[in-house]
């Protein structure tokens, strides 16, 4: 039979995802410890070896096979625009939406300084904003002559006022840096327009970032690392809400995936106000949006996802003061692969997990603000209105592996305590137990009917 091989080449994991694509099935799943540090192409062999022997009664043969990658710590960028919360926040919003982990996000004209920050980052790509198309011109071509004077090489996404655009590529040729431009994130005042942006992103990670070692070797198995793994979940949540030429979505949702070191918010959803009366304000929002919490983590961020929350939020959910914080979450930083045995440790571990959750959607999320006026009070709603969400989907070890996920999602639910976030109300929750988001991101480059068919199939509702 003819099946697609989908690979994801994660920070901590190495999953390998068979699919029948004529039964639209899912034929084995396999995993094991991505070999980053050495050749990573050693923790591929061997989920490789659990698939084949999954697979040893069945004919299968892989007609393609396709990546992603968040190995070698993923695809790592700054973004630079003009006013913070505005072009500087529209780039930081595209690269997050093409799946970047963003580093930094600089304002206004750079300084030596930061230049030398930034030569010191261990970065990936830089995307440059700034200006509305035929707005301010003079900001981004300063930072155009500093990362060009101070020689950095990294390759440039110019993404700001199609006026200087001319200029900037003049600046880059001389000074021998790889650049594409691409159309402006902000065109107009609080209008956004990422996607631009995202795909030159994308195509720059195909074509010249291969970070991991080993990674050549990969690229000659596989067909291609077409995207950052969040860019894929991202791509995989877009099918499924939206649905196909062919497939029908199921509606606005929310993916939470909860890992060592990050959780991720991705939100599907115009998020348009939903009570009358509420006017939007600030910078639009886009459709399929992003947000990265890096000290919300289950492992590597133990410390700070305590430090954020405070003793108090942790203990509210664990129901348990004898229990010591503090000590608990610093033994997971320094253990980063410590496996929950004990009733104690899971129920840790879920505590932790609906912390994540909670946090992380309250930042995600728009709020709801009042000022009064001489005619009485007006509201005003700053970032997505998902009240009216009804889909929340969970990924990650922990969601997967507890006997209460749904608990844990909803712990990210609207609290009438505090009204004003305007997280989802009255979701169905469902978990990605196969682990397949990522693999039918990158199915639904080819054949997207078949990936938001068997992400209906797979995705299990929990109550």
């Amino acid at each position: 039979m003819d099946a697609y091989l989908l690979l994801d080449f994660g920070s901590t994991y190495t999953k390998l995802t068979a699919v029948d694509i004529e039964n639209e099935e899912i034929l084995a799943t396999a995993k094991d410890i991505t070999t980053v540090e050495t050749d990573i192409m050693i923790g591929f062999n061997k989920a490789y070896e659990k698939l084949t022997e999954q697979l040893k009664d069945k004919d299968v043969n892989f007609v393609k096979k396709l990546a992603c990658s968040s190995a070698a710590g993923g695809l790592k960028m700054i973004a630079i625009g003009l006013v913070p919360e505005l072009t500087a926040e529209a780039a930081k919003r595209a690269a997050l939406g093409a799946g970047a982990r963003v580093l930094n996000v600089y304002s206004y004209d750079l300084t030596s300084r930061e230049i030398e920050e930034i030569k010191k980052s261990n970065l990936d790509i830089i995307l440059l904003a700034g200006g509305t198309d035929g707005g301010n011109k003079e900001c981004i071509i300063h930072n155009a002559k500093m990362l060009a004077d101070h020689g950095v090489k990294l390759p440039v996404v110019v993404a700001g006022n199609k006026v200087a655009s001319d200029e900037i590529s003049e600046i880059f040729d001389n000074a021998g840096i790889f650049y594409r431009v691409t159309d402006n994130v902000m065109p107009k005042l609080n209008v956004l327009n990422v996607e631009p942006a995202r795909e030159e992103i994308r195509q720059i990670f195909m074509k010249r970032i291969v970070e991991a070692k080993g990674m050549n070797d990969a690229e000659n198995f596989i067909n291609g690392i077409l995207m950052p793994t969040p860019a894929a979940v991202l791509k995989a949540a877009r099918a499924l809400a939206e649905g196909t030429d062919k497939e029908e979505g199921i509606g606005d949702l929310i993916v939470v995936d909860i890992g060592g070191a990050t959780t991720d918010i991705h939100s599907l959803a115009d998020g348009e106000p939903s009570k009358p009366g509420v006017t939007l304000r600030g910078l639009e929002e886009p459709f399929a949006k992003r947000t990265v919490e890096g000290d919300l983590g289950m492992r590597y961020s133990a410390v700070s996802l305590w430090e954020a929350a405070g003793t108090r939020k942790v203990q509210k959910y664990l129901c348990d003061k004898s229990i010591d914080v503090e000590a608990s979450c610093k033994y997971r930083s320094e253990h980063i692969k410590m496996v929950p045995q004990t009733e104690e440790e899971i129920k840790f571990d879920e505590a932790m997990a609906k912390v994540a959750t909670d946090m992380a959607l309250e930042r995600h999320v728009g709020v709801i603000e009042s000022m009064y006026t001489p005619m009485g009070v007006v509201y005003s709603q700053v970032g997505k209105d998902l009240l009216d969400v009804k889909c929340l989907i969970g990924t990650g070890g922990v969601l997967v592996h507890s006997k209460n996920p749904g608990e844990i999602l909803k712990a990210g639910t609207f609290d009438a305590a505090d009204p004003t976030h305007l997280k989802p109300q009255h979701p169905e929750c469902y978990i990605d137990k196969t682990y397949i988001l990522s693999a039918m991101g990158l199915l639904a480059e080819d054949l997207p009917d078949k990936a938001v068919r068997i992400m209906k199939k797979y995705l299990v509702k929990v109550s």
